[in-house]
C-alpha cells in the first residue's frame, strides 16, 4: 500500500451513531456500496447510503448532476452576512475572478432546499471544466466585493493563503456516503474506516467532528465552596484521568493531590471536606495522544479556566468563595450609546506618571488609578469624557509583575490581571479592580473592557485540556489555525467554548459592575456567537455597551452586525481622516463618514465607533506629522492645526466618537510603530498639557458641546432621514459645509459646520441658507459656546469664505 490513500479522502463522525465518508473519486455503481468496514475488529457497517448531492454542496460549494454543474451556497455555513440584501457571484479560475463580479451570467439565484433558503447557479460542466481532468478554484463574493471565507470544515478547502474552494469533476457528490456502525461510537474511541477489496486495503482515522464539538455540560464549573466543602469541577471530554493539587502556601509545603471522578456530562469532580478559601490549586490532565487532535501532558500544571483569581498567567489559581467577593453596585447609570464619548486607555499608562504620590505597587495598576480618580486633579474628569475603554485587564502572559504588557494574550478570562494588583498572591487584584470600577463610576465614567476571546496567550492552558475542542485546527493534520496572528484561534462556537466566554463576561458584569465590552478581532468569533453574547449580557444589564473590532486576517463583519445590538470600530473612518486633513480625501467619502457611515456599515449612527487613533500602529500625531521619521514629539504648526481639524470632524460626525489617551495634548510615541511592550513610550506625559494647553482645551470644549443640550443634533438615537443633512460643495476641492437638521425632523434648531483642509482659502457657495440667524461658536483654534468674539469667517451674499486649513461651527439662535 502506498503512502498516499487512493480510495479514502476523509471521514468524520456526525454523532455517536453515524458518520460521513468522502471517497477520493465518484463511486459509479448504482446498486453496489463501496467496500467499507470499521475497526477495531474490521466489522461490517450496519448501513451505508449515498448522501444527497446537495449535502455535499452545502460544504463544498458545488455538486455535479449528470452534465450539469451546480454552484451551491448554503447560508448557515456563511453566517457573517445578511444574505437577503446581497447579490452573490461565483468567481474563479474559469471567469477571471474579480472580473466576473457584477456579471449576471455568474450570479447565483435564490431558491430553497429542504424548505430553507439557499442560492444556486446551474451551468454546463464544460463551461467551467472543458476537460474531465480539469481542477479549478473558486469563491463566492458579493456585488460590493465582500469575499466570503471558505468554511473551515469544507472537504475541498485548499491550503493556499487565500483558502479557496477546489472544484474537481472527479468528485461530484457521488463520492459521499453516510455510514452507521453496529455499535455506538464512544467519545474515547479511535475507530478507523477501512477500504478493503481484492486489490488493496486502506485505513483512515475517523475524525471526531460533531461528536466532540457538540459535547457540553450544564453543571457548575471551577472551584467553589458549598456547606464548608470545596468542590473542584473541570470539563475534559477526552481525558482519561484528572487530578487536582492544592496547597496553602506558595512554597507548596502543604501540597495535596487528589483524583477527580468522571461524571456523566464529561465533567470531572472532586469534593474535599474543608473550606479552602485562599488556597492555591492547579490541575493535571491525562489522555491518549493517538493523533494531533490532542495535546495531553500529565506533567503540565493547568490553570483552571474558571479560576476567579490567579498568582500569574502560569498559575496557580486561587480558590475564592464567591460569597465573599464584593458585589457590584447598581447605582451607576450607563450612558445611552448615542451619548457616549469614549477614551481608549491603558491602566498602567494612566497611573505611571499620574501627578500625585503613590507607592510603586499602586502605580502598577488598579489601586493607583482608583486613587488618582478620587484626587482633585484628574485628567479624565477635566477632559469631560463619559466612558473609558480599558485595554485588556484579564490575566495575561506578562512575564513578571513589573513587565509592561498590552494584555492581548489572555491566560484566564475570569481573573483580573495579577500584575495590576498590589499583592497578587493574596488576590488583591479582585478587590482593587472592583474599587477602580467604583472610582470610575463615582466620576461619571462608564467602564468598557477590551476583551480577547479569539485566541489565548502562553501557556495555552486549554490546549492541555482538549486541543480540538477548544481550538480551531486544520482539517488535515490537526495543526493550530492562526487567523488571529497570535498562534492559535480559540473555538467560541463549541458549547463549552461559548459557555466559558459568556460565563466570564457575566462574571465581570455581576461581580465588578463593568458596563460594556469591546471584542478584539470579533470576526473570528462570528455573528452567531456575538448574537448569543448579546442575548446573555442584556439579560444581566440591559444597557450593556457592545463594541466589535469587526475584522481579522480572515474577513470583515461590520455589515453583518448592522441588524444586531453591536457597534463596530470604524477603521475606514480612521484611515480617511488622516488623509483628509492633509487635503487628500474626497468630498463623497467625507459625507459618508460625517453622516454616520450609513447603510453599508451602520443601520443607525451609534453603530459606528468613529476614531482616528488606537493602541495599534503609530499614534495620530506621528502619522500626520511633517517631521522626519514620523516623530511628532515637537509638532509643527501644521501638525497642530490638522489635529484641530481632526478633532472638529470627529465630534461633528454622527456616530460615537472615541479618542485615544493623550490625543488631546498631542501625545507622540517618537515615531515608533508598535509600542506593545514600550511602557516608557505609552505612559502618559501629563506635562504636555502644559506645553499644548490650547489643544487640550479645544478637545475639552468640543466634548462639552457635544454632550450639551445644544449638541443633541450630533447624538442621534436612531437612523436619520435622507434629508437630515444638507451638504454644500463646489469645484474639485475637498472643502465642504453641512447643515444639520435641514428637514427640521428634530425641532427648529440647526447646526452648520464647514471645513477646508487645504493650504489655500476657498469661497464656498451656500445657497438657500440665511446666515443671519446663525452664530459662530467655534473655528480651528477657539470654541466659545456663547459666540466667538471676533469671527474669522466671512459669510454673506450666499457665499462662505473658508481660510486655509480651517473649520467652523455655527448654531442657529
Amino acid at each position: 500500500m502506498g503512502e498516499e490513500l487512493e480510495k479514502l479522502q476523509d471521514a468524520t463522525w456526525l454523532d455517536d451513531r453515524r458518520g460521513v465518508a468522502y471517497l477520493q473519486d465518484d463511486w459509479i455503481y448504482k446498486t453496489k456500496h463501496p467496500p467499507l468496514f470499521i475497526e477495531p475488529g474490521s466489522s461490517e457497517l450496519k448501513t451505508i447510503e449515498r448522501a444527497p448531492l446537495e449535502e455535499y454542496g452545502k460544504l463544498a460549494g458545488y455538486f455535479v448532476r449528470g452534465a450539469t454543474l451546480c454552484f451551491f451556497l448554503w447560508p448557515p455555513h456563511f453566517p457573517n452576512l445578511e444574505w437577503g440584501e446581497k447579490s452573490i457571484f461565483v468567481v474563479g479560475d474559469f471567469n477571471g475572478w474579480a472580473d466576473a463580479i457584477g456579471n449576471g451570467d455568474w450570479q447565483l439565484r435564490p431558491t430553497f432546499y429542504e424548505g430553507k433558503p439557499c442560492f444556486k447557479l446551474e451551468l454546463p460542466v464544460r463551461k467551467v471544466c472543458p476537460r474531465k481532468s480539469d481542477v479549478v478554484c473558486f469563491k463566492f463574493v458579493t456585488a460590493d466585493k465582500e469575499w466570503q471565507p471558505v468554511p473551515l470544515d469544507a472537504p475541498n478547502r485548499d491550503d493556499s493563503e487565500a483558502h479557496n474552494f477546489v472544484l474537481d469533476t472527479r468528485r461530484t457528490g457521488n463520492h459521499v456516503f453516510y455510514f452507521e456502525p453496529r455499535q455506538r461510537h464512544p467519545i474515547l474511541g479511535h475507530e478507523r474506516l477501512v477500504w478493503k477489496d481484492k486489490k488493496r486495503e486502506e485505513k483512515l482515522t475517523i475524525a471526531y467532528g460533531h461528536l466532540l464539538a457538540d459535547r457540553h455540560s450544564l453543571g457548575a464549573l471551577g472551584s467553589f465552596i458549598e456547606r464548608g466543602e470545596t468542590v473542584f469541577r473541570l470539563f475534559a471530554p477526552r481525558a482519561t484521568a484528572v487530578r487536582v493539587t492544592f496547597f496553602q502556601s506558595l512554597n507548596e509545603s502543604t501540597e495535596q493531590t487528589h483524583d477527580l471522578l468522571r461524571l456523566d456530562d464529561d465533567v470531572w469532580e472532586k469534593v474535599y471536606p474543608r473550606d479552602l478559601h485562599g488556597w492555591y490549586y492547579y490541575y493535571t490532565v491525562e489522555g491518549e495522544n493517538v493523533d494531533n487532535s490532542t495535546h495531553f501532558d500529565s506533567n503540565f500544571r493547568i490553570l483552571d479556566p474558571y479560576a476567579l483569581a490567579c498568582v500569574n498567567g502560569r498559575g496557580p489559581g486561587i480558590i475564592l468563595d464567591r460569597r465573599r467577593l464584593p458585589l457590584a453596585r447598581n447605582d451607576f447609570k450607563v450612558p445611552h450609546w448615542h451619548d457616549l464619548v469614549i477614551m481608549e486607555t491603558h491602566v498602567r499608562d494612566l497611573a505611571a506618571k499620574a501627578p500625585l504620590p503613590m507607592s510603586p505597587q499602586e502605580r502598577r495598576g488598579f489601586a493607583g488609578v482608583a486613587k488618582w480618580l478620587r484626587s482633585d486633579d484628574c485628567y479624565l474628569k477635566d477632559l469631560g469624557i463619559n466612558a473609558v475603554e480599558l485595554q485588556p485587564i484579564q490575566e495575561n502572559d506578562a512575564p513578571d509583575l513589573n513587565a509592561y504588557h498590552w494584555g492581548y494574550m489572555t491566560c484566564n478570562f475570569f481573573s483580573p490581571a495579577s500584575q495590576y494588583g498590589t499583592k497578587p498572591e493574596d488576590a488583591a487584584q479582585v478587590a482593587e479592580f472592583k474599587d477602580m470600577v467604583d472610582a470610575f463610576h463615582e466620576q461619571g465614567l462608564a467602564v468598557i473592557l477590551d476583551v480577547v476571546y479569539n485566541h489565548v496567550g502562553e501557556p495555552a492552558h486549554l490546549l492541555f485540556v482538549d486541543k480540538e475542542y477548544y481550538f480551531e485546527v486544520t482539517p488535515k493534520g490537526g495543526h493550530l489555525m492562526n487567523f488571529s496572528g497570535c498562534g492559535n484561534d480559540f473555538k467560541t462556537h463549541t458549547p463549552m467554548g461559548l459557555r466559558l466566554t459568556i460565563d466570564s463576561l457575566v462574571h465581570l458584569v455581576e461581580t465588578y459592575g463593568v458596563d460594556g465590552f469591546r471584542f478584539d478581532l470579533a470576526e473570528l468569533l462570528g455573528v452567531d456567537t456575538l448574537r448569543a453574547i448579546e442575548t446573555a449580557l442584556k439579560k444581566v444589564k440591559p444597557g450593556i455597551i457592545l463594541i466589535a473590532e469587526p475584522w481579522s486576517f480572515r474577513g470583515h463583519i461590520a455589515q453583518a452586525l448592522r441588524h444586531t445590538g453591536w457597534a463596530s470600530w470604524n477603521d475606514g473612518y480612521r484611515e480617511f481622516t488622516s488623509q483628509y486633513v492633509r487635503g487628500q480625501g474626497t468630498r463623497d467619502t467625507f459625507k459618508y463618514f460625517l453622516s454616520g457611515s450609513p447603510h453599508y456599515f451602520a443601520m443607525f449612527p451609534a453603530q459606528t465607533i468613529n476614531y482616528t487613533e488606537s493602541h495599534d500602529d503609530r499614534c495620530w500625531l506621528d502619522r500626520i506629522t511633517e517631521n522626519r521619521e514620523h516623530n511628532g514629539s515637537w509638532p509643527t504648526l501644521n501638525d497642530r492645526r490638522r489635529t484641530h481639524l481632526m478633532c472638529a470632524f470627529l465630534f461633528a460626525s454622527l456616530g460615537v466618537p472615541m479618542i485615544s489617551e493623550g490625543q488631546d495634548f498631542l501625545r507622540s510615541k517618537q515615531g515608533v510603530n508598535n509600542t506593545y511592550q514600550r511602557g516608557d513610550l505609552n505612559a502618559l506625559d501629563y506635562q504636555r498639557m502644559r506645553l499644548f494647553p490650547m489643544t487640550h482645551e479645544y478637545f475639552k470644549r468640543w466634548i462639552q458641546f457635544r454632550l450639551s443640550p445644544q449638541g443633541h443634533l450630533l447624538r442621534l438615537d436612531k437612523r436619520q432621514s435622507d434629508h437630515y443633512l444638507r451638504f454644500f460643495e463646489y469645484g474639485d476641492t475637498s472643502a465642504i459645509a453641512c447643515l444639520y437638521n435641514d428637514d427640521h425632523s428634530h425641532g427648529r434648531e440647526q447646526l452648520f459646520f464647514a471645513i477646508n483642509p487645504h493650504h489655500y482659502a476657498f469661497e464656498l457657495p451656500v445657497e438657500g441658507v440665511d446666515p443671519r440667524p446663525f452664530k459662530q461658536i467655534a473655528d480651528h483654534e477657539r470654541f466659545q459656546p456663547h459666540g466667538l468674539e471676533k469671527p474669522t469667517f466671512v459669510w454673506q451674499d450666499g457665499k462662505l469664505t473658508l481660510p486655509p486649513m480651517s473649520c467652523g461651527l455655527w448654531v442657529k439662535h
